[in-house]
């Protein structure tokens, strides 16, 4: 797998993704109350950081995106 997840991107993957782990256990936010809405962004937020952290993004390969220099 070769690298398609640039710098900027990456930053904004890592940020997003730890907000959307953390913000529905730290706030009592009326939009996370049904459960599957939590599970959602919890999966979410862990894809994004794993995406972060292999540089590697699986529908950026398949549109032909790529936001990192090589």
């Amino acid at each position: 797998m070769t690298p398609n997840i640039g710098s900027t991107d990456r930053i904004f993957r890592i940020f997003f993704g730890l907000v959307l782990i953390a913000l529905p256990f730290i706030g009592n936010i009326a939009f996370f109350e049904p459960e599957w809405v939590t599970v959602a962004s919890v999966v979410i937020g862990i894809v994004l950081l794993a995406t972060a952290a292999m540089r590697f993004c699986g529908l950026y390969r398949i549109l032909g995106i790529r936001t990192c220099r090589m």
